[in-house]
C-alpha cells in the first residue's frame, strides 16, 4: 500500500486489518475496525465512522466543524471519548441548506450511510440499497456490483419521485476498490433523472489512476461532477493468490447449553406495509421498519427515529444479565442494531452478521481468527457468517433480526449462536408481535 491522502492522519491500523475472501473476483479484503460489520466494535466509535465522512463533507462545502481532527483519532481510540463526541453531534448536528440525498450500498454500508445521514439537519433523505426482492413493487433503480459475491442493487422509494429532486446526491460506501459500483449507481441515477452533482465518500479508496480516469470520462460524458472523499486514499499492489495454510476454525462443532430469550419490540417503531420473496419463492409476509432508510426516509424523520431508539435501548439495558454484552445487527440490517446496541449502557461490542465468506486463520494480526456459518434467516439458500467470538468472551448476546415470520427460520442461526458458549442468548424481534 502506498497512502496518498489521509486527512485524519489516521494509522492503517486504526482503520483496519487485512484478510482473504473467499471469492475468484477478489482473493483480499480490508476487514474495517470501526464499521461494526466484521469485527466488534463499541457502537459509539461505528457511528463515529458515519460522521467523519459527514464531517469530511461538510468541510468539503465550506463549513466548520463543531471539533477537531485529533477529536476525531482520539474518539476512534477510546469509547469514552467516542461516546462524548457524538452526543456533541446529536445536540448540535451540521445545518445543511441544499437538498441532499445520501444512498448507502448493500449490504456493509447500509449503517455507514445513515450515520453519515444522521449527523445533519436540512433538506435531506437517505435511502440505502438492498438485495431483497420486494413483492408486487418494481424497484426505481438496480445496478450491479461487479467483484461482489452478491451483487444485485435495488432501490425501492415509497415515493416514485424520490430521486427527482435538484438535490446533490452522496453515495456511502465503506470502501473504493475500482469505483465500478459507484459508477454504475450514477448511470442508472442519470437515466432516471439527471443531477449535477454526486459525491462518492468512503472509508478507503484505492482506485488506479486507470480507474480515476473512468470517473472523469464519466464527467465528461454525463456532465456531471463527481467528488471523491475518504478517510484513507493510496494505491495497492496485489500479488500472489491466498497460500495454502491451516484455518482457523469455523466455529466449535459443539453446542452450548445457552438460555434462549426471544424478546419482542416491534411495538416501539412504525412499520411498512410490504413483503418480500425469497430466491425460492416463498413470501415473507412481516412489514418492514420504516426507520431503516430501505424505502427512503427524511431528515424531518430522525427526531422521531431516536425517541424509538431510546425507548427500545432502554428496555432492552433492561433485559442484560451480564456486563459483556455483544449485540449482532443480520445482513442489511445494521444501523437500527447499532444505535440500540448505544442505547444499551456500558460493556457493548457491537458488529453484524455478513454474506461475506472469509478464510479464517489464526496466525498473528490476520483479522479473522475464526467464523460461524449459518443458512439465513431470510433466504435459506444463502449462506451467511459472523466472525471473531472467542470463547467465554461474552456474558450474553443480544441478535437483532428485522422480520421473522416464524422461529423455525431462525434454528440455523441459533445453532450458530449456541457454537459460540455464550451462555445467554437473546433473539430481538422487531416485527409486531401478533
Amino acid at each position: 500500500m502506498d497512502i496518498t491522502d489521509n486527512p485524519l492522519n489516521l494509522s492503517p491500523a486504526i482503520l483496519f486489518q487485512m484478510a482473504a475472501r473467499i471469492n475468484k473476483k477478489r482473493s483480499f479484503l480490508f476487514v474495517s475496525k470501526i464499521l461494526g460489520k466484521h469485527l466488534p466494535v463499541n457502537p459509539h466509535i461505528a457511528l463515529l465512522g458515519g460522521a467523519s465522512l459527514g464531517s469530511l463533507y461538510y468541510q468539503k462545502l465550506g463549513y466548520q466543524t463543531p471539533f477537531g481532527i485529533s477529536d476525531m483519532v482520539e474518539a476512534f481510540q477510546d469509547s469514552r471519548r467516542a461516546k462524548d463526541l457524538y452526543e456533541l453531534l446529536k445536540h448540535s448536528p451540521l445545518q445543511l441548506y441544499d437538498p441532499t440525498l445520501f444512498i448507502g450500498f448493500a449490504e456493509t454500508a447500509t449503517a455507514l450511510g445513515q450515520s453519515m445521514f444522521d449527523v445533519f439537519r436540512g433538506p435531506i433523505q437517505y435511502l440505502h440499497t438492498t438485495r431483497d426482492f420486494v413483492k408486487g413493487v418494481e424497484p426505481v433503480i438496480s445496478f450491479e456490483e461487479e467483484h461482489s459475491h452478491a451483487t444485485a442493487h435495488r432501490c425501492y422509494p415509497l415515493d416514485e419521485d424520490f430521486f427527482g429532486g435538484p438535490e446533490s446526491i452522496v453515495l456511502v460506501d465503506d470502501e473504493i476498490t475500482t469505483g465500478k459500483t459507484a459508477l454504475n449507481i450514477i448511470r442508472a441515477l442519470h437515466r432516471r433523472r439527471s443531477h449535477s452533482n454526486y459525491v462518492l465518500a468512503s472509508f478507503l479508496d484505492w482506485r488506479s489512476e486507470a480507474d480515476i480516469d473512468k470517473f472523469a470520462q464519466l464527467e465528461r460524458e454525463l456532465g456531471i461532477t463527481i467528488t471523491c472523499l475518504s478517510l484513507m486514499k493510496g494505491k495497492i499492489h496485489v500479488t500472489g493468490s491466498p497460500g495454502e495454510c491451516e484455518t482457523g476454525e469455523l466455529g466449535p462443532s459443539v453446542l452450548g447449553k445457552g438460555r434462549v430469550e426471544h424478546l419482542f419490540v416491534g411495538g416501539y417503531f412504525e412499520h411498512i406495509s410490504h413483503k418480500s420473496v425469497d430466491s425460492s419463492g416463498e413470501e415473507n409476509p412481516m412489514h418492514y421498519l420504516k426507520a431503516t432508510g430501505r424505502f427512503g426516509v427524511a431528515g424531518s424523520y430522525i427526531p422521531i427515529m431516536d425517541e424509538q431508539i431510546m425507548k427500545c435501548g432502554h428496555y432492552l439495558q433492561s433485559k442484560r444479565k451480564g456486563k459483556r454484552t455483544l449485540c449482532m445487527g443480520s445482513g442489511e440490517f445494521m444501523y437500527i442494531p447499532m444505535r440500540i446496541a448505544a442505547a444499551m449502557g456500558e460493556g457493548i461490542s457491537y458488529q453484524s452478521s455478513t454474506r461475506s465468506p472469509i478464510y479464517p486463520y489464526t496466525g498473528e494480526g490476520y483479522a479473522i481468527q475464526n467464523g460461524f456459518p449459518f443458512a439465513s434467516h431470510e433466504d435459506s439458500t444463502i449462506p451467511n457468517f459472523f466472525y471473531n467470538i472467542q470463547t467465554d468472551e461474552y456474558d450474553e448476546i443480544f441478535v437483532f433480526v428485522e422480520r421473522v415470520n416464524n422461529l423455525a427460520v431462525l434454528s440455523s442461526y441459533l445453532e450458530a449462536v449456541q457454537r459460540t458458549s455464550i451462555p445467554n442468548i437473546h433473539f430481538v424481534h422487531f416485527a409486531k408481535e401478533a
